[in-house]
């Protein structure tokens, strides 16, 4: 197997994780958090581009993460280019 395919099943398997724990998560949304969470992409345009989807579709599911308390903040959007950048808040705890 390759490096390639062994990450997309990881990254997969993190999605399923994420949807498992919050039920109300769609497969982008959780896709979304994931890969926040590893760096992967930390804006619309990007995870549309790595995942192959349309960007309108991923605005559409960030939007509604955006709207969720604690969940995902939206730091920047270019109203020209339509990209929406953000970022997972950050953890409480000691």
């Amino acid at each position: 197997m390759s490096e390639e395919a062994s990450d997309a099943d990881r990254f997969l398997a993190l999605v399923a994780a994420a949807q498992g724990r919050e039920i109300r998560l769609t497969s982008i949304q959780a896709g979304l958090l994931v890969a926040a969470e590893l760096g992967i992409a930390r804006d619309s345009r990007a995870f549309a581009r790595l995942l192959g989807i349309a960007h309108s579709l991923v605005l559409r599911e960030l939007n509604v993460l955006g709207e969720r308390e604690g969940v995902l903040q939206i730091v920047k959007r270019d109203l020209r280019t339509m990209r929406v950048h953000y970022t997972l808040p950050p953890r409480g705890g000691a």
